[in-house]
């Protein structure tokens, strides 16, 4: 049986650390769990300042508004549920989270029509029973800045010979209970520590 998801979140680092973001009674809304945030911006570094990033399914904003708490320079949030813009916007509005963007529509379609290498951090975190995983790399993966990163975030580890069919190879990968966080580089990213698995602590 799965686990209800929670009622709220936080943003574990930044400028807006411990602020508490609501989680909306949505069927399929699932939101990153703390611990998973915490581990991927382990990863990436404490601070993302001057980074463009784009949550292309943002939901509950939860990865959008730590990324933007944490210095990045243009944060663009893409929802399609109206009441979950809504929300976005409250959050918004109430952080005074000038960098943050808010757009209502497909994450698929605004990720194809990102100008190319034009971001350094994709945050894809579809709904896990809507098959989008492989659309959705394909169409991030031209966008990515030659240095960029991407989030996938799924319910099954990815293996090296599927990222490689999107151009992207794995940097890092934690598994939390049925969550796999992975965190991607395109083949012609600088060359850096190999990368390694982790759990992340219960």
């Amino acid at each position: 049986m799965s686990r209800p998801p929670p009622r709220e979140v936080r943003i574990v680092g930044g400028r807006w650390k411990r602020t508490r973001l609501p989680v909306a009674d949505k069927p399929g809304l699932r939101p990153t769990p703390d611990r998973v945030r915490e581990t991927l911006f382990n990863w990436l570094g404490q601070s993302l300042d001057g980074w463009r990033c784009v949550d292309a399914f943002a939901g509950t904003g939860a990865l959008g508004f730590e990324a933007a708490s944490r210095g990045a320079a243009d944060v663009l949030l893409v929802e399609q549920d109206a009441e979950l813009v809504a929300q976005l916007r409250a959050i918004q509005k109430k952080l005074s989270a000038e960098t943050v963007r808010i757009q209502r529509g497909n994450g698929l379609t605004v990720l194809a029509g990102l100008e190319a290498a034009s971001t350094d951090l994709i945050l894809l975190d579809p709904p896990f029973d809507a098959d989008l995983f492989d659309k959705a790399l394909s169409a991030a993966a031209p966008a990515l800045a030659e240095a960029g990163f991407v989030y996938l975030e799924a319910p099954a580890a990815w293996t090296a010979e599927r990222l490689a069919l999107h151009g992207l190879s794995l940097w890092r990968h934690a598994r939390a209970g049925s969550v796999h966080a992975h965190l991607l580089r395109g083949h012609n990213a600088p060359q850096q520590t190999a990368p390694g698995a982790d759990r992340i602590r219960p």
